[in-house]
């Protein structure tokens, strides 16, 4: 083998090295770049619906996994709760919508409020009872008496037990399990 034969021997190694070494780092890193592009869509949701007349953005929480963006909390019409999702739709990078907003009357809203505060407490209590939920990474949250629970556990079970003892505590009307099981 003469030396430019070497070279471009090395070179090819040098840059294939590279080459695969850039997309192991990729790889590595595709999990991390979704929670980020999840985090900006969140933010970008936020700000959409608080510059927007139609509705009012702080009676909203915005959540995104993987491009899919919940909206929660309560509005004041039906026509504020379709706005939400027609801005959050329009938004670049948002695959879906899932519209978990409830139409309460500003009269009944304070009342309603406290009790959901009331329920979620007692719901993450209860979950701080038990030694494998209180491992799990589960947020609570309460709309109208429908517990909405997010994050991620271990596995199916800890997920159906999750559920069994959310709806147990006085007042639930339902539980909606929108937990993500580990791979």
């Amino acid at each position: 083998m003469n030396t430019r034969s070497v070279l471009t021997v090395c070179t090819a190694l040098v840059f294939g090295g590279a080459l695969i070494a850039g997309s192991v780092y990729a790889l590595d890193k595709t999990n991390e770049k979704t929670t980020i592009n999840d985090t900006w869509l969140t933010a970008k949701t936020k700000i959409a619906l608080a510059a927007d007349s139609r509705v009012k953005g702080r009676q909203i929480d915005v959540e995104t996994t993987q491009g899919v963006v919940l909206l929660r909390g309560k509005v004041d019409s039906e026509a504020a709760k379709q706005a939400s999702a027609d801005i959050a739709n329009m938004l670049d990078g948002v695959k879906s919508v899932k519209n978990d907003l409830e139409v309460v009357a500003p009269a009944a809203r304070e009342a309603m409020e406290a009790k959901d505060d009331a329920i979620t407490t007692h719901v993450k209590e209860q979950i701080a009872k038990d030694a494998y939920l209180r491992k799990a990474n589960i947020a609570v949250q309460t709309n109208a008496g429908v517990v909405s629970l997010t994050g991620e556990v271990r596995d199916l079970m800890t997920s159906g037990n999750a559920s069994w003892t959310a709806r147990q505590v006085a007042g639930v009307k339902s539980v909606k399990n929108d937990l993500a099981v580990k791979e």
